[in-house]
């Protein structure tokens, strides 16, 4: 049997989302997106959803839904790296979740009602990567710190081993943690408002609204992106649950289907959940700015694309 023939033995027709493809190929797009995403705390749907529009052909609202399920089965395996590391700052996670799951909820009637057309939908994704991009490569080149600094989070070494967060404190005003012997706080008020506007962003892009607000937690509150990663994935994994659960059970309108594609947002998040796994235990090995800017090129490019097919 020629090795043409071996590789159609893995081509599988999707019926719930259309979509043809290799059983292999999800799985394996997934790992790496996931690996580098998942150190940044963003769990790769920013990027697997534009794949599955291109690519895969995938653009009805169905595609938001089956992005959320990607991230159920991913996450876990990147948050449970966090927990287990110490590296969980559990009010600033529950502040995220209690701010977007509220907005997942505008987000699916944003998606369902007002953005059901492709070409409109690819645009309003590639006006909020382009945010995204924007905001990572900034820090990259205007607020980049080298590692070498011993005020940096990494230290002279940088390695995070041993890294712990502690001494936390709240109140609905401000919240306050330390990090390798720095206090750093944000105002609990102003990150709820944050991820609840994250959220209807999230909800009607199919990426639970954590891949989104990470940036600014490290941008504007200045919290080190080695204690918000796990935070923003465990804010994104939950509300993904929600997220998945109103576009299964929620009517779409003229009985447009919008409930996800199981058995696709399975085969990515399997390929998500050990590329997250891996990332996750890597993260403390890389320089913040790396991560950062690898994730803001990948997103840049992709962002340009869809605001050009908008004019074209």
């Amino acid at each position: 049997m020629s090795d043409y023939n071996i590789l159609n033995l893995f081509v599988y027709h999707f019926p719930v989302s259309g979509v043809t493809t290799s059983l292999l190929l999800p799985p394996a797009v997934a790992f790496v997106i996931s690996f580098f995403a998942s150190m940044g705390g963003v769990s790769g749907a920013f990027l697997i959803l534009p794949f599955q529009m291109s690519v895969l052909h995938f653009v009805s609202p169905a595609v938001s839904a089956t992005n959320f399920v990607f991230n159920i089965v991913a996450i876990p395996s990147g948050v449970y790296r966090y927990i287990k590391e110490g590296r969980m700052v559990w009010p600033l996670t529950w502040t995220i979740i209690l701010g977007t799951l509220p907005g997942i909820v505008i987000g699916y009637y944003l998606r369902v009602y007002f953005l059901p057309d492709p070409r409109g939908f690819k645009f309003f994704v590639g006006c909020v990567l382009l945010y995204l991009a924007v905001r990572l490569l900034y820090q990259v080149i205007a607020k980049g710190i080298s590692p070498k600094n011993p005020n940096h989070p990494m230290g002279v070494n940088g390695n995070l081993n041993g890294s712990m967060v502690g001494n936390i404190s709240i109140s609905w005003k401000k919240t306050e943690y330390e990090f390798q012997g720095r206090r750093y706080s944000f105002g609990t008020q102003a990150m709820f408002l944050l991820a609840f506007v994250v959220g209807i962003i999230g909800g009607t892009y199919g990426v639970g609204g954590g891949a989104i607000i990470a940036p600014f937690c490290v941008a504007v509150f200045h919290l080190p992106v080695y204690t918000v990663a796990g935070a923003s994935l465990m804010g994104t994994f939950l509300s993904s649950i929600a997220g998945v659960g109103f576009y299964s059970i929620l009517p779409g309108p003229q009985g447009l289907s919008t409930s996800p594609d199981w058995l696709l947002g399975a085969l990515f998040g399997a390929g998500g959940l050990a590329g997250m796994y891996l990332g996750a235990r890597l993260q403390k090995h890389m320089p913040d700015r790396f991560i950062k800017g690898l994730i803001g090129a990948a997103t840049l490019f992709v962002a340009q694309g869809y605001i050009r097919q908008f004019f074209a």
